[in-house]
């Protein structure tokens, strides 16, 4: 794992633990001298870890559709910006260029990049680990959820397995690398069974 694609929000959050727990997560990559891959911003948490690591000499790669970097969100000083056409696409590049995935607290947009990743593990068009860095009980009412899903058969159990979900940095890389992909038979044969 050295091209870690990190999800998390264009705001800053409105506590301090936020920027810190970014900045954590910057300081382990620069010491595991790993390339940073995200959205490409040049505010909120995305610009806390993008300029940390710049600082360190570490290389940042950032995706950001044309029609933001028009609106002047792009961070310019990074080691490398490449601009797509639409949010499709940036989704697919970021996906297609890392080797695992976190997701810090964030909006909208963080939950559908995280959300795209975990359906895609599902169905086995990519082998990749997805990690939460649960921040100040951030996503404590999505891991809920995901359970009440799992508790109502609408999400199998071996597939909320596979979410890593940490408050510590350190602790959810070592558990994205124990990640293991989902064999695509059995639950394809289950939910067959069950539609009968």
């Amino acid at each position: 794992m050295k091209k870690i694609c990190v999800f998390c929000g264009s705001s800053m959050g409105s506590n301090n633990i936020y920027r810190e727990k970014a900045l954590e997560l910057a300081n382990y990559l620069i010491e595991h001298d790993m390339t940073l891959i995200y959205g490409g911003a040049n505010v909120g948490l995305m610009k806390i870890l993008a300029d940390r690591m710049l600082e360190a000499g570490k290389e940042v790669i950032g995706i950001m559709p044309g029609h933001l970097v028009q609106n002047e969100v792009a961070h310019r000083g990074i080691t490398e910006l490449i601009e797509v056409k639409s949010m499709a696409e940036r989704k697919d590049l970021l996906i297609s260029m890392s080797d695992a995935f976190i997701a810090l607290p964030g909006g909208f947009g963080t939950l559908d990049e995280l959300a795209e990743v975990l359906v895609l593990d599902q169905l086995r068009v990519i082998e990749k680990p997805m990690g939460l860095l649960n921040v100040n009980h951030y996503f404590d009412h999505l891991v809920q959820y995901f359970n009440l899903g799992v508790q109502e058969g609408f999400i199998r159990q071996e597939h909320m397995d596979n979410l890593m979900v940490d408050e510590n940095t350190s602790s959810l890389i070592r558990k994205l690398e124990s990640y293991k992909p989902v064999e695509m038979g059995k639950w394809i044969k289950d939910i067959k069974k069950e539609s009968k």
